[in-house]
C-alpha cells in the first residue's frame, strides 16, 4: 500500500439523506382502496444508493485512482458515495465506521483498511446493522497470507496478499541476480513500514522467494512510502555497503534510490533494481530496461470491482464473494522488459 505521511484529521460527510417514500393512494370515503389503484413496490433498481467510502488516506496518489474508479461506478449505477477519511490512523478509520453506523444514512460501506484488524469488529457491527459491507485493497483480518473473507457476513472482498506480492518480488529478484550470474548476490532491502503487519508479510514472502538462492541481504533500510526518506536511507547504505549490487523496493523506495545515485554521481547503471507499485513511474523505468521488473499493483481495478460488487449485493444479486483483482493481467501481474507494453500503471507512483 502506498501512503504519505499527514497529520490525522476527519472528513466527515454526513449529509442530510433524501428519503423517496411511496405513497398510497385512498379514493373511498370509507378509507378502501380500489381495485388497480394499490401502490406499485419501489423497484430496486430505481432507489439511488448511499455508499459510505472509508478510505485509508485520502491525500494519497494510490488511494486517488481508486477512489475515482469508485465514484465512476457508483455514478453509473444511480448511487451516491460519501467519502471519509481515514488519514492513516486505524482508531480514526474505527470512528468512522461508528459514525457511518449511527447516522442511519447509508446502505452501503466500502472499507480500505489501513490495518485490517483494528476493524474487524467494527464492520462486524455494520453487517449486524443490516449495512451491505464490501472490502477492498488491505486485508481485512490478521491472516496477511490469504485472499479469502476473514469476516462472516462480508458480501465481496478484493484485495491484494502481501504475502503473495512478496514472494513475487523475491522471485523476480532471483530472476535479476541471475541474469548478470551474481553469486553472491548482494542485495539492499528497504521496508516502507518495517514493523507494520503488511511489511512483515511482504518480508516473509521474499524470504521464502530467496531462500536457498544467491541473494544476500546484506543492508536493511525503510522508505515510508517516501522517495525523499528512501533517498537518505540508500545514500547511507551505499555509504556503509559499497558492494550493494542490486536494490528491491517499493516504487517510491526506487524513486529515492535514483535520486540518491543521482546526488552521488553514480549511475544507475551499475545496479539492478526490482521493485512494487505498478506505478506508472514503475512500468515507464521497467520498459526503459532501467528496473528489471516490477510487481503490480492495481488500485483503480480494486476500485472498481468492489463497487460493482457493492452495487450488485445492494440490488439483489447477492454476496458477491472473494475477487481475484489481478486475474485478468497479463505474466502473473508481473511486469518485466519483454511485458511492460502489455501493462499501463493505474497510479503516479
Amino acid at each position: 500500500m502506498s501512503q504519505s505521511s499527514t497529520t490525522a484529521f476527519r472528513r466527515l460527510g454526513l449529509g442530510a439523506a433524501v428519503a423517496a417514500a411511496a405513497l398510497a393512494l385512498t379514493a373511498c370515503a370509507s378509507g378502501g382502496t380500489p381495485a388497480g389503484t394499490e401502490s406499485a413496490a419501489p423497484d430496486p433498481a430505481e432507489e439511488t444508493l448511499e455508499i459510505a467510502y472509508i478510505s485509508f488516506a485520502v491525500a494519497n496518489t494510490y488511494d486517488e485512482p481508486m477512489l475515482a474508479a469508485a465514484q465512476e461506478v457508483a455514478a453509473a449505477n444511480n448511487a451516491n458515495i460519501t467519502v471519509f477519511d481515514g488519514n492513516l490512523d486505524p482508531d480514526l478509520q474505527a470512528d468512522l465506521i461508528q459514525d457511518v453506523i449511527a447516522s442511519g444514512q447509508y446502505d452501503g460501506i466500502i472499507t480500505q483498511p489501513i490495518y485490517g484488524p483494528s476493524i474487524v469488529d467494527v464492520v462486524g457491527e455494520a453487517i449486524a446493522a443490516g449495512i451491505t459491507v464490501v472490502n477492498i485493497d488491505q486485508i481485512l483480518g490478521d491472516d496477511f497470507t490469504t485472499g479469502k473473507t476473514q469476516v462472516d457476513g462480508l458480501s465481496a472482498n478484493v484485495v491484494f496478499v502481501p504475502y503473495e506480492l512478496g514472494l513475487k518480488f523475491g522471485e523476480q529478484t532471483v530472476e535479476a541476480c541471475a541474469s548478470k550470474d551474481l553469486d553472491p548476490c548482494n542485495v539492499a532491502y528497504l521496508h516502507d513500514v518495517k514493523a507494520s503487519a503488511i511489511g512483515v508479510a511482504l518480508w516473509d514472502g521474499f524470504t521464502e522467494a530467496t531462500k536457498g538462492s544467491p541473494v544476500t541481504v546484506v543492508a536493511e533500510g525503510e522508505t515510508f512510502y517516501n522517495p525523499a526518506a528512501a533517498q537518505t536511507a540508500v545514500a547511507d547504505i551505499l555509504t556503509a555497503h559499497p558492494e550493494v549490487q542490486l536494490i528491491a523496493t517499493s516504487d517510491q523506495g526506487l524513486q529515492g534510490a535514483f535520486l540518491a545515485l543521482e546526488a552521488t554521481g553514480a549511475s544507475p547503471s551499475d545496479f539492478l533494481f526490482v521493485g512494487y507499485g505498478g506505478s506508472q513511474w514503475g512500468q515507464g523505468k521497467v520498459a526503459a530496461g532501467e528496473v528489471f521488473a516490477d510487481v503490480l499493483q492495481a488500485p483503480a481495478t480494486e476500485g472498481r470491482l468492489g463497487t460493482e460488487a457493492l452495487i450488485k449485493a445492494l440490488r439483489g444479486e447477492g454476496d458477491q464473494g472473494d475477487i481475484d483483482p489481478f486475474a485478468d493481467f497479463p505474466n502473473n501481474g508481473v511486469i518485466t522488459k519483454d511485458t511492460a507494453s502489455q501493462f499501463t500503471g493505474e497510479w503516479v507512483g
